[in-house]
């Protein structure tokens, strides 16, 4: 009988809801009761919308659980919801708005709501005064989003959405606007929005006044596909034990039979996992924009008129630049525009020079280039400045005419070529940097001296007119390809002969001496005479056998790498007619590494380490001295309020108050020998008073 009386269903909806989810039928009754509650709440709600109402959300929230186990009856309760959160959400109690959110989010993975219509309402409810709300809100939409493109990409829903934060980017509330362009950028770099709408849509942020969603959407522009590689393979490592590490578990525990079947059993799901997992390939966002000429026209237009800090001017500056140099733009003003900012004494003016260099390529006209080449050279590759700036300056140099060559006049290569004897380290091998890069390019410009011994690709090397295009229909150096493959089967043979001869030589008795004959293989040779197999084949020949090859089949990157090799040995093999140079060829890994895109390394590049100041050398001695002071002994008195002795006030004296008793030795310091003689003094000198 005690039992019924505690079973108090309408009032307890926990237990309700509990029992409605495991046998809705049953309780029918109990539940339209508490629907009739809750319709007479709303009506109450309704008058006064303002108020907090501690029931209603207790009620909402028993709805939206069991829903799903009354469709017919809760059909219209999602857009009751949705109603009266879109009327009322500026007026409604925190807490209510709150519960009314997580319903229509239960609601939502339960599949009983349109997922098009409830992002369009938080991104309406974006717009309230409320982080916490605005926190929820944004993690859902991203969320949501990803699971409805986790099987398959669903475009019905993504360009109904993506057209709806197009207009919400332009909205007046700055808060909501920002909210969007996070919701878009998240959804970019988990490769779920990784299309060019969504780029396109991002590219009118950059225009906007708030300051918050224009360095929003200049640092998504200016983002680096290394950096969010390293990011998600981060989070990869961060997912799950690899491999080491279930071994490193089964080497320190016991060693049984159970553990032995735990690892084989969890080595099987790791692969699973990783044969599920696809491979991404991602590319910058700034090769999707669809008119670059235009966004790059716009934002230079923006940055000259622009009132921002000087912070976001550099980044309006690092885009535009990586605009004109990655699509190889016209915009001829900005060079101008960077010049005005080219002193030593200028604030970031490594960064600019990197603008400066990234802005180039070949097909700007010349003299554009030629003026901020000057302005470079005359204020940075001066005596009067620092072998740092100098540094930088020829660096900034360098790097402007690899990507421009005939920017580079004759008397300024002159000019920089002899600052190779320079005193400062870090100039004079600038300077041969310089040098060695007109080598390859024009080694006609350099003086005689500065030349170098000739080699094959020396030889061949010329700076193309400007304008002029020298489209190849084969890869060069694919001939070396072809001649290797012989060179192999022709050693295969020999060797195979070497064997036959080994063998027959074992049979009759091995060598003369009885000892073994070691043969030795040497890549460096092997490449030698590839090299001289290459050169004594006629130019056209070359070219053939290149096309040829380039034809008839798919390269690896194995097939790339020999050939970078046959290019590069061509830079080292002298001319024909003239002395070797050198033997070992290697491929340089900054030159394989350099991408489209400059560093601050590349401009920054200092051959010698600069000499620290005191306050560095004093921080870096003090780095190896950790504090000690848990070490101390602590003296602490029983009153802290007592009186100090003699001999502690005489610690907090200044010396010249001191100084008069540092020399006077007290009774109780004296060495036995000092008293022996004191008293003696005092014997004789009572003997004598005693005498008289």
């Amino acid at each position: 009988m005690s039992g019924r009386n505690n079973n108090k269903l309408p009032t307890n909806l926990p237990q309700l809801q509990n029992l409605i989810k495991r046998d809705p039928s049953s309780y029918t009754e109990e539940f339209l009761q508490q629907y009739h509650h809750f319709q007479s709440h709303i009506e109450i709600f309704k008058l006064q919308p303002d108020k907090s109402n501690k029931d209603l959300a207790e009620l909402v929230m028993f709805m939206a659980q069991v829903a799903k186990c009354y469709p017919d009856h809760l059909a219209d309760f999602p857009q009751q919801l949705r109603d009266l959160l879109s009327n009322n959400h500026t007026l409604l109690d925190v807490d209510l708005r709150m519960t009314f959110c997580k319903a229509l989010i239960l609601l939502r993975n339960k599949n009983l709501i349109n997922p098009t219509v409830l992002l369009e309402l938080f991104f309406e409810l974006l717009r309230c005064h409320d982080k916490l709300l605005r926190k929820t809100l944004y993690t859902h939409i991203v969320s949501d989003i990803k699971n409805i493109n986790a099987k398959h990409k669903n475009n019905k829903v993504n360009t109904a959405l993506q057209n709806f934060m197009y207009t919400m980017l332009r909205d007046s509330n700055a808060t909501a606007a920002k909210i969007s362009l996070d919701v878009m950028i998240e959804l970019y770099k988990r490769n779920i929005w990784n299309d060019a709408k969504t780029v396109n849509v991002i590219t009118t942020a950059c225009f906007s006044k708030v300051t918050k969603i224009l360095v929003a959407a200049l640092k998504f522009f200016l983002g680096r596909d290394e950096d969010e590689k390293r990011e998600s393979d981060s989070e990869s490592e961060d997912e799950g034990p690899t491999a080491r590490d279930l071994m490193v578990r089964y080497a320190t525990g016991k060693k049984n039979t159970k553990s032995k079947k735990k690892l084989e059993k969890a080595m099987k799901v790791l692969r699973k996992h990783k044969k599920k997992k696809p491979e991404i390939f991602n590319f910058s966002a700034i090769h999707l924009v669809h008119d670059p000429q235009d966004f790059a026209e716009k934002l230079f237009k923006q940055l000259e008129t622009s009132k921002e800090r000087f912070e976001v001017k550099m980044m309006l500056m690092d885009l535009i630049s990586r605009l004109v140099g990655i699509h190889e733009l016209f915009l001829f003003n900005f060079y101008p525009f960077v010049q005005r900012f080219l002193q030593p004494h200028q604030r970031e003016v490594t960064k600019i020079l990197l603008h400066a260099a990234q802005a180039a390529h070949s097909l700007v006209p010349p003299e554009v280039i030629q003026s901020l080449m000057m302005t470079i050279a005359n204020n940075f590759v001066t005596d009067r400045n620092s072998g740092e700036a100098m540094t930088v300056g020829i660096n900034a140099i360098k790097e402007i005419t690899a990507r421009c060559p005939l920017a580079m006049t004759e008397e300024l290569l002159q000019d920089l070529s002899l600052y190779k004897t320079h005193k400062d380290k870090n100039v004079m091998m600038s300077a041969r940097t310089l040098i060695h890069l007109f080598r390859s390019l024009n080694p006609q410009m350099l003086q005689k001296k500065f030349r170098g011994k000739p080699t094959e690709a020396s030889t061949e090397a010329r700076i193309q007119e400007y304008g002029e295009l020298d489209a190849k229909s084969y890869i060069p150096g694919a001939e070396v390809l072809e001649v290797e493959q012989d060179e192999k089967d022709e050693d295969a043979e020999d060797g195979e002969d070497d064997w036959e001869s080994a063998s027959l030589s074992e049979d009759e008795g091995g060598s003369e001496d009885g000892e073994w004959i070691d043969v030795h293989h040497s890549s460096d040779e092997e490449q030698q005479e590839i090299a001289e197999k290459i050169k004594a084949i006629p130019v056209e020949e070359r070219k053939a056998k290149a096309a040829a090859v380039s034809g008839s089949r798919i390269l690896t990157q194995d097939d790339f790498k020999k050939i970078r090799l046959a290019q590069i040995s061509k830079e080292v093999d002298s001319a024909p007619g003239k002395a070797k140079k050198r033997k070992n060829v290697e491929i340089d890994s900054e030159e394989e590494s350099r991408g489209e895109l400059l560093t601050l390394r590349d401009i920054e590049h200092l051959h010698k380490k600069p000499k620290s100041d005191k306050e560095t050398r004093l921080a870096t001695a003090m780095t190896g001295k950790p504090d000690r002071k848990e070490f101390v002994k602590k003296k602490t008195k029983m009153n802290p309020f007592a009186s100090t002795t003699n001999k502690e006030k005489k610690k907090n004296k200044s010396f010249m108050m001191v100084r008069h008793s540092q020399n006077v030795r007290t009774k109780n310091k004296r060495s036995f020998r000092d008293k022996q003689i004191s008293l003696r003094d005092a014997l004789l000198k009572k003997r004598k008073r005693l005498m008289k």
